[in-house]
């Protein structure tokens, strides 16, 4: 196995042969060929290469041309440049070593930003250092005197192949200037128009040097797709940024079974995607093919291989249709429940042999455990945090509880503000809408100690309430094979001491024209029999959490609704806006990661519909909470708590709100993340935004909020909750909570599924049978007085299921060696302007204080939802992390 610079160095070394026997005589060259693949090239002199065009200096007298000299001065630049491993060692490769060596690898030209250019400077940029991954260019510009600052460069990609554009240093006499390209330029056969790049100063529309105006307008007119001439399906060279409706999860022409519904418009109201530009199937015109290969995205929003050679995630979920069919494989029985729990734990302390040939090693380092040569593979979960701490806490009735607010999952949790429960649903239909939890029920289980107007004035009463939501989904799901569904409420009663105690589990099944209505509540009981029948329910209710958590929570309220604010932005916002500028590390990655997950997790037959309760019907599910409930103005922290009836408004509280459970692990951390993100944004938005008119004046900014508004958000564009973009406040509350989703929101409820999903039975994401008291055949209420655990096993996720959730979560929780996390690094352009600077370094330390405080309350044993025998810490919302599965680190951006 050769490394990258043998194979580099071998195809050079070709290349110089080859030349050597054609053109004997030139042995120079042949010798400079040689030495190119070497960390110092020679660099020629080819200083004819600079081009400077004056016509304003030829000044025209009676017919006569006198030629006035031009004053120029030489300024160097420096290019920093990375190429993709893959792209290093094609056959192309040997063409681009000619390029460096006759000095030719990137042509380079200034634009000033201060007179109108008359004059063209530029010059080509040679290889002169590689150190892997990074390569350096250099270039010398022969410069007017009065040519002014530089406030862009252009740049054309002279090889065969496409080159990840790092950034360019300038060095001027009055101080060098930063370019931050961090972009794929396309090889000029490819692409042949210059890129444009602008300088680390921002600028507002209004505020743009004049003559850096129409490069401004032309960048984002490529962006918008208005510069395009071809047509049809959107090449990976392209940058075109546009929106379509989630038209392509189904792939009827490939089986009629997996026909999915449009989702977005008038029918299923959604977020919008990525356009695409693939062409309509052939059996439904309204989806759109998915043939073979990678959803485009444009190129820039991809997992850059180049800079993070490391990361797996871009890989395995590619290879995730290849990858479970290898692991169903090796399964004795895929379709059937594990016999028994000691069959779960070998999971972890055994493993499942894989032929050794899989591949899978590569892919899942993790959980692949490779035994030796001559033997198999083993597939061995490592043991998630849950069950590393303690075994049975899973079965316990306040793990539950705390898990509503600590866990995978805190953004349920609701406060019950009326008795008795009652579902919103036409009775007509749904059946009668009155819960069968009374209070006599809730007073049995609290002991008695006080009135039920006692508890609602007390706020001491909180839900979990999938009864409505679920509800008209029942019937439908249960015509599906291998699974069934209720509607639930579990009703929770608030301790003194900051903890919930789980009192009721309500489970309905609506009328159908062959029997009424069905419901019953499940009390955690006093003998065997209502005890188990209290752990089922309990598993049923904790399916329910794991569904919504994993649709709702996760997918459509963080990766589905952030994808028109990026594509908007990129559309509206200029890479020279102050608030793009702020925003772009909140958008790394998303589009790509949203891509794959159309490809392989939430398609048609994905990893979604085969593994969690709502089956062909996940989108669908999704669209209707969007529909219903998703409000932007609720998205921020602070604002949702409140709804929820967690927190109310208090001026003399911390952060301006006092929470009803005042030890709620996921908001007293998260309020602070909040509080510095807010402080940050606010600082960042008044610098650039001194008064009010410059907000309602920049036509950029208004343009991406309305893109985001009525299109990207189009089918809620009507709502009259939407924020109008008229003040300072205003600006900071939407650009911090779109900061807020893409960071804090995110990191809570996604890299802690492994540690609490790990372990399917803590958090099942299906039931495949009925509670043995709906309707029982005399065989079923047998097997459950003489075999309840059997029961338990038969209700989880079969065997295939378990196993690929297990592998999918494990992915999902792993952080790459190379995260950004939020406030460890200043953006470049942050870093060049001082007052910025200094803001950063703020929000830096206040994130720094974030990490000290959850360490001391994570030892506090009087915060019994994060602290205590056997509890995991609540770590979750940590700024930082190490690479891996650690349950801890907030990236800035959703990029898994």
């Amino acid at each position: 196995m050769f490394c990258r610079e043998s194979l580099s160095s071998l195809q050079t070394l070709s290349v110089a042969k080859s030349l050597s026997s054609l053109f004997p005589k030139q042995s120079a060259l042949t010798s400079l060929i040689s030495a190119g693949r070497r960390n110092k090239l020679p660099r020629p002199n080819l200083r004819r290469r600079c081009k400077v065009t004056a016509s304003r200096s030829n000044i025209e007298q009676e017919g006569n041309i006198v030629k006035e000299p031009i004053k120029k001065i030489k300024v160097k630049g420096y290019i920093t440049a990375q190429e993709e491993f893959l792209e290093g060692i094609t056959w192309l490769r040997p063409l681009d070593e000619i390029a460096d060596i006759r000095g030719r690898s990137l042509l380079v030209e200034l634009i000033s930003a201060q007179t109108d250019q008359r004059i063209t400077v530029e010059d080509y940029a040679q290889r002169v250092w590689a150190e892997a991954p990074d390569e350096k260019y250099e270039c010398e510009f022969e410069m007017p005197e009065d040519f002014g600052p530089v406030g862009a460069i252009k740049v054309q990609n002279q090889y065969h192949r496409q080159l990840f554009l790092k950034g360019m240093e300038l060095e001027l006499p009055g101080g060098s200037v930063t370019f931050t390209c961090e972009s794929w330029v396309a090889p000029k056969s490819v692409d042949p128009t210059k890129r444009i790049f602008f300088s680390n100063k921002s600028y507002l529309p209004s505020e743009t040097p004049e003559p850096l105006k129409k490069y401004r307008k032309e960048e984002l007119e490529t962006l918008q797709g208005k510069n395009r001439e071809q047509v049809g399906e959107f090449t990976k060279f392209e940058r075109i940024y546009d929106y379509d409706v989630y038209n392509d999860v189904g792939d009827p022409d490939n089986d009629p079974e997996l026909a999915r519904p449009v989702i977005g418009g008038l029918a299923h109201p959604y977020p919008r995607r990525c356009k695409t530009g693939r062409k309509p199937c052939e059996t439904d015109p309204s989806s759109e093919q998915r043939y073979g290969g990678e959803f485009y995205v444009p190129r820039d929003e991809e997992f850059s291989s180049a800079k993070a050679t490391s990361f797996k995630g871009k890989a395995v979920l590619a290879a995730i249709p290849s990858i479970f069919p290898q692991i169903e494989s090796v399964l004795l029985d895929p379709q059937s429940p594990f016999p028994h729990f000691k069959a779960i734990q070998n999971l972890f302390e055994e493993g499942i042999q894989l032929p050794k040939n899989a591949g899978l090693l590569p892919l899942l380092p993790r959980i692949i455990k490779a035994l030796g040569e001559a033997q198999d593979d083993i597939l061995q979960f490592e043991a998630p945090v849950l069950i590393d701490r303690d075994r049975f806490s899973w079965l316990r009735d306040d793990e539950f509880a705390r898990q509503t607010l600590a866990g995978l999952n805190p953004y349920s949790i609701q406060l019950v503000e009326e008795w008795p429960l009652k579902s919103k649903l036409d009775p007509a239909v749904y059946g009668d809408p009155t819960s069968l939890i009374t209070w006599e029920i809730v007073e049995r289980e609290v002991k008695g100690n006080m009135t039920v107007d006692e508890a609602l004035k007390s706020k001491r009463l909180f839900v979990l309430d999938y009864h409505d939501l679920l509800l008209p989904y029942v019937n439908k799901v249960r015509e599906l094979d291998n699974t069934t569904l209720y509607a639930s409420r579990t009703l929770f009663f608030l301790s003194d001491d900051s903890t919930l105690r789980p009192v009721a589990i309500e489970l309905t099944c609506p009328p159908n024209i062959n029997k009424p209505q069905w419901k019953q509540v499940f009390t955690p009981g006093y003998d065997a029999t209502s005890r188990w029948l209290w752990k089922l329910a309990k598993t049923h209710a904790v399916s329910h959490d794991a569904g919504y958590h994993q649709l709702i929570s996760h997918w459509l309220r963080t990766h589905c609704c952030t994808e028109p604010y990026i594509i908007a932005a990129n559309r509206q916002l200029s890479a020279m806006h102050p608030i793009y500028r702020l925003l772009h590390p909140h958008f790394r990655y998303t589009m790509e990661i949203n891509s794959r997950a159309r490809q392989s997790l939430v398609n048609g037959g994905g990893i979604i519909e085969t593994c969690f309760w709502p089956g062909k019907y996940s989108l669908e599910l999704s669209s209707a909470v969007y529909d219903k409930l998703w409000r932007f103005d609720m998205e921020g922290l602070p604002a949702d708590l409140i709804r929820r009836g967690l927190a109310e408004e208090d001026e003399t509280a911390e952060h301006g709100l006092r929470l009803r459970i005042p030890d709620y692990p996921f908001a007293n951390d998260g309020l602070i993340l909040w509080d510095a993100i807010k402080e940050w944004v606010t600082d960042y938005v008044k610098h650039y935004y001194p008064d009010e008119g410059l907000i309602t004046s920049d036509e950029e900014l208004q343009g991406w909020w309305s893109e985001v508004r009525n299109i990207g958000h189009g089918d809620k564009k009507d709502e009259p909750w939407w924020p109008v973009l008229k003040t300072q406040d205003d600006l900071i509350g939407v650009v911090t909570t779109i900061a807020w989703v893409a960071s804090g929101h995110h990191a809570a409820v996604n890299f802690g599924q492994y540690g609490y999903g790990g372990y399917f039975p803590n958090r099942p994401t299906t039931t495949r049978i009925r509670m043995p008291v709906e309707e029982p055949t005399d065989e079923e209420l047998k097997e459950f007085y003489e075999s309840p655990e059997k029961v338990m096993l038969k209700t989880y996720p079969s065997q295939k299921q378990a196993t690929l959730v297990m592998v999918t979560l494990d992915l999902l929780s792993t952080h790459s060696p190379d995260e950004e996390y939020i406030g460890e690094q200043p953006e470049s352009t942050w870093a060049n302007d001082p007052v910025i600077y200094a803001a950063f370094k703020k929000f830096k330390g206040r994130l720094e204080y974030l990490e000290g405080v959850i360490d001391e309350r994570n030892v506090n044993i009087t915060l019994k939802n994060r602290a205590g025998a056997g509890v995991v810490k609540y770590e979750l919302l940590k700024p930082l992390s190490d690479h891996g599965v650690t349950g801890m680190g907030v990236p800035y951006s959703i990029s898994i």
